[in-house]
């Protein structure tokens, strides 16, 4: 009978603190806190599994069915993890297009399902990202040492216990700028293109536009882009949903 009053009042307790994790909770105990930790590097690790088989289904088709598919060529491993990622993360150049009835088909369902794997990979990586980033600046927070000031006024809000508006838009606008950044800098070394045209590629690019005016055609530039768009367009795409 007493667990269950004090359950009770626990509960109440979480409706009237708000917002925060029950194992944030002074007033709850630690063995009624769910302990969900260790869900999202689970997610994560399935789901790059599953991306890591996806990309290497594209590799195999795209190898052994190369005359299904035309467009420019360099060669044919970097063109096919190139043109998996391109469609894995939707932005479609158009330099390597599918040919024949049978291609385009595949081409159909390797887009539906990769766009499934985008997602589930973006939401629960930065789940894990910004719980591991959150928790470490609690942890200095939490030790009271006066060095922790910056981080009590301007990044933490101690209160909610979470980072600041102000501070999470700043994250995303760095993770945005150093995306485009390496990109522009990227094709202007691989590529050869003038500055303008390389920051014009870079932004369409992590931005999943893909106009096909411009586009990696080299084997550096590939192999490049390969995994430069893997990681900056899921950076990009989740950076403003911090």
């Amino acid at each position: 009978m007493m667990a269950r009053i004090y359950i009770s009042k626990a509960a109440h307790a979480q409706v009237a603190l708000g917002p925060l994790p029950l194992h944030m909770h002074p007033i709850i105990p630690q063995c009624l806190a769910i302990d969900d930790s260790h869900r999202t590097p689970s997610i994560v690790r399935i789901t790059s599994i599953g991306a890591a088989l996806y990309i290497t289904l594209g590799v195999i088709v795209f190898i052994v069915k190369w005359d299904s598919f035309s467009g420019h060529r360099t060669c044919s491993l970097v063109d096919a993890l190139n043109f998996s990622v391109v469609t894995l993360c939707t932005i479609g150049y158009g330099d390597i297009v599918p040919r024949t009835p049978l291609a385009k088909l595949f081409v159909c369902a390797f887009v539906l399902v990769g766009f499934g794997f985008v997602d589930v990979l973006l939401d629960g990586l930065v789940r894990h990202v910004l719980d591991r980033q959150e928790a470490v600046l609690l942890s200095a927070v939490d030790g009271g040492e006066r060095s922790n000031v910056v981080l009590r006024t301007y990044v933490m809000d101690i209160e909610k216990r979470r980072m600041r508006i102000r501070m999470k838009v700043g994250c995303a606008l760095c993770v945005a700028v150093g995306c485009i950044a390496s990109g522009t800098v990227a094709a202007r070394v691989l590529e050869g293109l003038d500055w303008l045209e390389s920051f014009y590629l870079s932004v369409t690019s992590v931005t999943t536009v893909g106009y096909g005016d411009y586009s990696f055609t080299t084997v550096r530039g590939r192999a490049f882009a390969t995994a430069w768009l893997l990681v900056s367009t899921l950076a990009v795409a989740r950076a403003f949903l911090y």
